[in-house]
């Protein structure tokens, strides 16, 4: 399986973006994505932003990515 990150850009230099995803920054290429802005919200796939996303969208994912790594805080009761 792959997983994507979400996150935000922070900025946009000549094909790379800094990126902070939850905190965490890191500098991503963004050569795919040809209108790119600070403030945009990515998806990120091995240290390349794959598509532009919603605000909204990365708060599913975030939720969703919680939900496989603590399985046992999202079982219904």
């Amino acid at each position: 399986m792959c997983v994507g990150l979400s996150a935000k850009v922070v900025r946009v230099d000549r094909g790379t973006a800094l990126i902070d995803a939850d905190g965490a920054r890191r500098e991503v290429s963004s050569q795919l994505l040809s209108d790119l802005e600070p403030g945009d919200y990515v998806m990120v796939h091995a240290g390349i932003a794959i598509a532009k996303i919603s605000e909204s969208d990365t708060e599913e994912s975030s939720h969703v990515l919680a939900g496989i790594l603590n399985p046992k805080d999202n079982q219904l009761s």
